[in-house]
């Protein structure tokens, strides 16, 4: 029966492996050797400076920045009370099948709401009024109501120094 030529007799795989140990052990020499070993300190430290990067220079002690510990939020930010209850917005999602939707505040943020805290029947595209609760997973709109659009924005007058 013949050999497949992929196949190697034991010596020339003990060789292989010898010649591989050897490699091995010619590495590490090499690493002990060029290893450096008791390096000062300064060498070794890192400064981060005014903007956030690492660097190897101190940083420069009148741009110095004071941080109040009790400032500092790790995590999630506690929950504070919206400045004005009543918000408006424009209803960019609506699932009838499914009772829920998603509402664009004027400033850009998507609130979730569910036809459960609906005032009347909403549909996509309606602009409504509504606050803003704090839910399990994030906040929700509650006392959702339809809006009339707000007006466009008025024509420059001619002659006002407005740019036409």
């Amino acid at each position: 029966m013949a050999r497949s030529k992929g196949m190697s007799n034991k010596r020339e795989k003990e060789k292989q492996r010898q010649k591989e140990n050897q490699e091995k052990r010619n590495k590490m020499a090499e690493r002990r050797a060029n290893q450096v070993k008791g390096k000062p300190l300064d060498d070794m430290m890192a400064y981060i400076d005014e903007n956030g990067n690492i660097s190897t220079t101190p940083p420069d002690p009148d741009k110095k920045k004071v941080f109040n510990a009790e400032d500092i939020e790790i995590g999630v930010p506690k929950f504070r009370e919206v400045e004005d209850p009543i918000k408006e917005g424009k209803v960019d999602f609506f699932d009838e099948s499914k009772g829920f939707g998603f509402i664009v505040s004027n400033r850009g943020e998507r609130i979730f709401f569910h036809v459960s805290k609906t005032l009347e029947q909403i549909r996509e595209g309606d602009w409504v009024s509504y606050t803003v609760e704090k839910g399990l997973k994030g906040l929700n709109a509650v006392g959702v109501a339809k809006k009339a659009p707000p007006a466009p924005p008025a024509p420059p007058v001619p002659g006002s120094g407005a740019p036409e």
